[in-house]
């Protein structure tokens, strides 16, 4: 009995390490599209840290999950519960397109994650981002459903920030 009970507490304080992780650190995700290609794929697998946001503010070019927007609509029959998408725009900017390049304020937006020369496909009508919003877009601008058709993000949507992608071994990542 004594080797039981020896045995049992450790395996229990590991579940319930490992739920509280899960829940409150760190969650890992499945690429479902291939709306962020080629940045990531169909398939891959990516950790998200769901404490980064209370430590340090949104930043542009970070790549996040979010919870779907209730606008968001795109493909009828198919939903996913969470979304990843690429940060664009912050809070008080006004976003725009003209001539397939992103304009931020009025300024281009320099995008190194993205290959040259990658098309934008539908054109950014212009807004301005209210308080505590963000503007996304996938990587794969041509085939991504994202701010364009839905709008903004709201922050109590964001979920957390893509860290690093684990799987396939062959494209390990950390952003």
């Amino acid at each position: 009995m004594r080797a039981v009970t020896g045995w049992l507490a450790p395996i229990l304080i590991g579940l319930v390490l490992v739920v509280l992780l899960h829940a409150f650190v760190v969650q890992t995700y499945s690429i479902p599209s291939g709306s962020m290609e080629p940045t990531l794929q169909v398939g891959d697998r990516i950790a998200v840290n769901k404490l980064s946001y209370d430590f340090h503010r949104v930043h542009r070019g970070d790549i996040i999950v979010f919870r779907r927007p209730p606008a968001e609509h795109c493909q009828a029959g198919v939903t996913f519960a969470d979304l990843v998408k690429r940060v664009i725009g912050l809070p008080g900017e006004t976003i725009s397109s003209s001539n397939g390049q992103v304009l931020i304020n009025g300024r281009p937006l320099a995008e190194p994650w993205l290959p040259p020369n990658d098309p934008l496909g539908k054109p950014i009508a212009p807004i301005t981002l209210p308080p505590h919003e963000y503007y996304v877009l996938g990587d794969n601008r041509a085939d991504s459903c994202d701010s364009r058709y839905w709008g903004p993000v709201a922050r109590n949507l964001i979920v957390g920030k893509v860290d690093l992608r684990f799987w396939p071994l062959s494209r390990f990542h950390l952003f």
